[in-house]
């Protein structure tokens, strides 16, 4: 593999591991700043507790996000790796 394909690999790696990041944190923002806007919005009509059913919900959806985004980040090269192991277990066998 020559010098520039190998860079360009890594700038491609990177990019995709940034936008994924990216992804999340504008996610997160727009869960909070739209449940700060209903919560505000409840305060002021003083209408029980009804925010807190998006915020539950949404909550649950923006976890999974995190959860998917940050271990497909620590696990990436985790198929090379087991490959590479299997590799090696079937050339030392006789």
């Amino acid at each position: 593999m020559s010098h520039s394909t190998a860079s360009d690999d890594i700038e491609a790696r990177a990019r995709r591991r940034v936008n994924m990041k990216m992804g999340f944190y504008i996610h997160a923002l727009v869960y909070v700043l739209v449940n700060l806007g209903l919560f505000a919005i409840n305060t002021f009509t003083g209408r029980g507790h009804w925010h807190l059913w998006p915020l539950l919900g949404w909550g649950i959806g923006l976890s999974i996000h995190g959860i998917v985004t940050f271990i497909s980040l620590n696990g990436e090269g985790l198929r090379e790796r087991m490959l590479d192991d299997e590799i090696e277990r079937l050339r030392r066998k006789p």
